[in-house]
């Protein structure tokens, strides 16, 4: 855990351990002190458990955010009395409502373990097949980042390109026409992500494709960030 003042209060915690934040008072000290009156003296403490961590609020009113300063506005929401919820990020922000200055702290948590198991593809015919089979190569894969982009650089924003919006984006060295733009969102839609319209979308209009391609492809991390070195600069 770190505190935002400069310098910075430093905590390290060791699985098992645990650390109180609040307002603090002589009679109950807090490891890290948020000194502003909205603050509870007793406003939470971290768990620190193998490579996660938890979080609980002590607030009888107040709920606090949980950022996760990588993730393009990513947080979780922590309710009032809300005991032990396990945070998903490995570096979050934590902010709790204050009055008259800001109330929050960083927490490191180690890194995420994962498997290390590879894939052994027997050739079988009830072989594990992949779900969306993206090529990162082809054209209309530079079509679905292009489309994402918006998104991926502000999770809030709204837009969802048009067509004549993504040649441009594209620019002239893909060597796409308009009509090759809708065959490959088409494309995307139908055989490799194959979303389907909601109830209440117009028959044959095009704009639910394209905002299903955004959602679906988001959701599931097929376009990342680092995808996005894949477009040309922008101007």
């Amino acid at each position: 855990m770190q505190s935002t003042d400069d310098p910075p209060t430093v905590l390290n915690l060791a699985p098992g351990a645990v650390a109180t934040f609040g307002r603090g008072h002589a009679g109950a000290p807090v490891d890290l002190v948020l000194p502003d009156a909205a603050v509870s003296r007793l406003a939470g403490q971290i768990t620190a458990v193998e490579d996660y961590w938890l979080i609980s609020n002590f607030s009888l009113r107040n709920t606090y955010a949980i950022e996760n300063p990588e993730g393009g506005g990513e947080f979780v929401k922590l309710a009032p009395r809300r005991l032990d919820m396990p945070v998903p990020f490995e570096f979050a922000r934590v902010v709790v409502p204050s009055a008259e200055r800001s109330s929050a702290f960083y927490v490191f948590a180690p890194q995420h373990t994962y498997a290390d198991r590879q894939p052994q593809p027997d050739g079988s015919a009830d072989a594990t097949r992949v779900a969306f089979p993206l090529d990162e190569t082809s054209k209309y894969f530079k079509v679905l980042i292009a489309l994402c982009e918006p998104r991926l650089r502000d999770p809030s924003s709204p837009v969802i390109r048009t067509v004549p919006e993504i040649l441009d984006r594209l620019g002239d060295g893909v060597g796409l026409s308009r009509s090759a733009v809708n065959f490959h969102i088409d494309y995307l839609a139908r055989i490799k992500l194959r979303v389907k319209a909601v109830a209440g979308d117009a028959p044959g209009k095009a704009d639910w494709q394209r905002v299903a391609l955004v959602s679906l492809a988001l959701q599931f991390d097929l376009v990342r960030e680092e995808h996005l070195v894949l477009l040309p600069p922008q101007a």
